[in-house]
């Protein structure tokens, strides 16, 4: 037994023997890797100061898709009792339930509409497009092209250029892979988050906000549009036979007033307030039915309309990624300190292979 615990004894004490070479020799070059440390904690002191921060700008809100909610089938029953059908507004039911409204955050339509959006910056009047190429410092790395420095994107999209088109969908696809994140904060909740993330800390609060409210403003648009024409269709239907109606009336008056001592034993003569009585009493019917029709059409747009209420919008200062002093050089210092002492026991390794 001794002879097989032996080999085991001897083994450890080797392993411990080089762990105190190795320290020995890592205290013995102190020196270089002090001078090492110190480089490095330079070196993160100056990254901290020159490296420029990238800020996040989040917003969240709650959507409650009305569509969903039991009461549009109820507002269908009553519809069929009086003869409309409402199955259509239902069957759109589905636009953009689910992970669609997110697709929809970075669809290249409403990146673009918020990128030409004219806002207000520190008193300045200009496109978000224009602020990000300026503070991207993108007109100097154009510096070879007269056109795309000069290039401007006021005016009426659908009459863009190659060019201008080429320069919104670069953004729109960098958006989408770095600076945009759309998200659900949790499965079997309806509250989205959204977050834009830049250097310019201007730019990231007041395109959240517009993005938020674009994109917010089409869904609610979309999901009631065609309650919406419904509506339309009914209230000029209405007007119509309202008027109709109201020239009946006036009809039977004018008849009465042509006979006010009329001879009841002349018939003839309540022929023409009877005619118009006649026309009065199948306006009024017609009419009291579109009325009931368009409430009914009103409620159905009531109860499609979403509720989006925002929670939370970006409010300076913003959070950011910026990497402290303190932190950057004790950070420095401690890659530095270990880089340097592994360079020193791989240099030590070879050298002691080579001899």
């Amino acid at each position: 037994m001794d002879k097989n615990i032996e080999p085991e004894e001897i083994s450890v004490r080797q392993l411990t023997q080089k762990v105190r070479d190795i320290v020995k020799y890592i205290k013995s070059r102190w020196k270089t890797i002090l001078a090492g440390t110190l480089i490095g904690a330079i070196l993160g002191f100056s990254y901290s100061i020159f490296k420029k921060p990238t800020y996040q700008a989040v917003s969240t809100f709650v959507l409650e898709d009305g569509s969903k909610a039991g009461g549009l089938g109820q507002v269908a029953g009553l519809a069929s009792l009086a003869g409309i059908d409402i199955g259509g507004a239902m069957g759109n039911s589905g636009i953009f339930q689910g992970d669609n409204i997110l697709e929809l955050y970075r669809s290249r339509t409403m990146l673009e509409k918020t990128l030409l959006s004219s806002v207000s910056i520190n008193g300045k009047q200009q496109l978000l497009i224009d602020r990000y190429i300026d503070f991207n410092k993108l007109r100097s790395k154009w510096s070879d092209n007269k056109d795309l420095q000069n290039i401007s994107f006021q005016g009426d999209p659908g009459k863009f250029s190659r060019t201008q088109d080429s320069i919104i969908t670069n953004i729109v696809e960098y958006f989408n892979k770095k600076l945009l994140s759309v998200s659900k904060i949790d499965k079997k909740l309806s509250i989205i988050r959204v977050e834009v993330s830049s250097k310019d800390e201007l730019f990231a609060q007041t395109f959240n906000i517009k993005l938020v409210e674009k994109v917010n403003d089409f869904y609610s648009q979309t999901k009631t549009k065609k309650s919406n024409q419904n509506i339309q269709v009914l209230q000029h239907q209405a007007d119509s036979v309202r008027r109709v109606l109201n020239n009946s009336i006036s009809g039977v008056a004018s008849a009465m007033d042509a006979s006010p001592n009329a001879n009841p034993a002349l018939l003839v003569l309540k022929v023409p307030s009877q005619k118009k009585q006649v026309d009065v009493q199948a306006s009024s019917a017609i009419y009291s039915e579109i009325v009931k029709n368009l409430e009914l059409a009103r409620l159905s747009l009531r109860q499609e309309t979403p509720l989006i209420q925002l929670i939370d919008q970006p409010v300076l200062p913003l959070d950011n990624d910026k990497l402290s002093k303190i932190k950057g050089t004790i950070l420095g210092g401690i890659l530095f300190a270990f880089a340097i002492a592994f360079w020193l026991l791989l240099t030590k390794v070879l050298r002691g292979s080579a001899g």
